[in-house]
This record gives C-alpha cells, sequence and structure tokens, in this order.
C-alpha cells in the first residue's frame, strides 16, 4: 500500500469527523459568546447565533474539497477558518446581527484556535498512527 493511498483512506474516514468536529466547535464558540454575554443557553438560541458561522464553514469547505485532505492545516484548514470567519460575519451582518470590531477580533481568535487547533490534532493522532502501521 502506498503512502498515497494510506492517506486517501484515511481522509475518506476521518472527514466526516473533522468537519462534525467544527460545526459543534461552532456551536460551541456560539455558546460560550451568548453564556459570557448573558444571553442565555437555550438551543434555538445558540443555533440561530451558530447559524452564520456553520453555514460560512460549509462553504468554506465545499470551495476547498476539504473532505479530501480534512486535517490538513495549509492551506485548507487556513482557508476554512477564514473563510467560516468572514462569510459568518458578512452573513451575520446582512442578518441584521452585530459585527463590532471587538467581535469580529474575538470571532477570528476563537474560531483560528477551534477550527487549526482540531487539525493539529487530527494531523498529530494520523502521523502517530501512520508511523505505528510502518
Amino acid at each position: 500500500m502506498t503512502d498515497t493511498t494510506v492517506r486517501s483512506a484515511t481522509a475518506v474516514r476521518t472527514w466526516p469527523w473533522v468537519l462534525a468536529s467544527d460545526l459543534v466547535l461552532i456551536v460551541v464558540f456560539a455558546a460560550l459568546g451568548r453564556q459570557s454575554h448573558e444571553h442565555g443557553l437555550a438551543m434555538l438560541g445558540i443555533l440561530t447565533t451558530a447559524l452564520p458561522f456553520l453555514l460560512a464553514c460549509l462553504l468554506s469547505w465545499a470551495a476547498m474539497r476539504a473532505w479530501r485532505r480534512p486535517a490538513r492545516l495549509w492551506p485548507d484548514g487556513v482557508v476554512i477558518w477564514l473563510g467560516t470567519v468572514a462569510a459568518g460575519l458578512g452573513i451575520r451582518a446582512l442578518a441584521g446581527g452585530g459585527t463590532a470590531v471587538s467581535f469580529q477580533v474575538v470571532t477570528l481568535a476563537v474560531l483560528g484556535v477551534f477550527l487549526l487547533g482540531q487539525r493539529a490534532v487530527w494531523t498529530v493522532i494520523s502521523r502517530r498512527r501512520r508511523r505505528s502501521i510502518h
């Protein structure tokens, strides 16, 4: 089995988990924001807050065809992160949500840690697994 075949098989098995992790982390981001601003933690409120970023994340995944190499930090992870932030803020603004500069900075930082951090973890795990196979 070639290295490319191993990577392809790994991507097929991991992309749903990486995508699900992205979406869950975006919901966690929304819940943390709502909690810190005392807006409550009702599921509908959290999902309403998260929705622009969830849509932007899905669009970014499709644009990058990230299912081919879901845990790759560069360029896929960075484009998904920045696309999620930029398009999410744009959708939020069009929907009448707040986009204060402080919110933009926090969104950029937190989603960067979440979306890139989980890819770094996936990368470390997959490298360890490949080493143990060889």
